[in-house]
């Protein structure tokens, strides 16, 4: 009797759980979407109004950019499937780079007061610097788009890793410092009892606004670097403008924003299963 009471009360927390998720995390942003479409709707309403609507977009985009997302008629003439992942390709690597480079520089520069008082005024600056301003000294370097586009993403998202990893190991309470004297741990069992586990929340947080500017900026690079790519396919689009062309721009800004939505929650995710409570 015990136990058909107990999986009651566990059925019943579960149905609670699920009506306070769906309540609260899902029905209004699917409100705010449907106000929001909408609103687009009776804009293009307007006469004289350039961009289509978001019915007109959905129609005009459907054969075969909805439906058949990962068509392949050679060269770059690709569905944006191909095209999203060409760019997270460059992203990832890019990202990789500056994650690993951002962290170890990060602890190196926190570590030594007076490394940072010399080379924080340097950050600060290079960290202003936007995106595209970095193309024509990568391509001038490089002398190859994918590369260059591969850099811009590096030297975008390099500086809040390394900012908030410098951040965080500053931040370091003073009596861990003093317990691992007396430990005596020095090396990789410091950095690995004390150093990492102090500074992970700050690291993730720097790796959380650099997988962001990543995407930003090779959106911005793949616009001016050509090939395949999101913002390859953008920037072609335009070019050739025409009523059709605009509503597979807006198809591509709205894949665009849903793959920053889901590379932010991903870092989120892993955040959330390696930051300590």
């Amino acid at each position: 009797m015990a136990a058909i009471l107990g999986n009651r009360n566990i059925r019943k927390n579960n149905r609670k759980h699920l009506n306070k998720l769906v309540s609260q995390k899902i029905v209004p942003p699917l409100i705010a979407l449907a106000v929001f479409l909408v609103i687009w709707q009776l804009v293009c309403l307007t006469p004289n109004f350039g961009l289509p609507g978001p019915i007109e977009t959905f129609s005009e985009t459907w054969n075969p950019f909805i439906i058949d997302p990962f068509f392949d008629n050679g060269e770059s003439d690709k569905g944006l499937g191909w095209q999203i992942l060409s760019s997270l390709g460059r992203v990832a690597l890019g990202f990789s780079l500056a994650a690993i480079v951002g962290i170890a520089l990060g602890i190196f520069v926190g570590a030594n007061k007076l490394l940072y008082n010399a080379v924080d005024p340097i950050f600060q600056v290079l960290r202003t610097v936007p995106p595209l301003a970095w193309l024509p000294i990568s391509l001038a370097a490089f002398q190859q788009a994918n590369p260059s586009a591969i850099f811009v993403i590096f030297i975008t998202s390099i500086w809040p890793i390394v900012i908030n990893t410098t951040v965080g190991v500053q931040q370091i309470p003073q009596d861990y410092v003093n317990v691992a004297r007396v430990l005596r741990l020095k090396g990789v069992k410091y950095f690995l009892k004390v150093v990492f586990p102090a500074t992970v929340p700050y690291i993730f947080t720097g790796l959380r606004i650099g997988i962001g500017l990543s995407w930003l900026a090779i959106v911005a690079a793949e616009m001016l670097v050509g090939g395949v790519g999101i913002g390859s396919f953008i920037w072609d689009a335009y070019n050739t403008t025409t009523e059709t062309n605009l509503s597979e721009i807006i198809l591509a800004l709205i894949y665009v924003g849903l793959v920053g939505l889901l590379l932010d929650r991903l870092v989120g995710f892993i955040a959330s299963k390696v930051v300590p409570e």
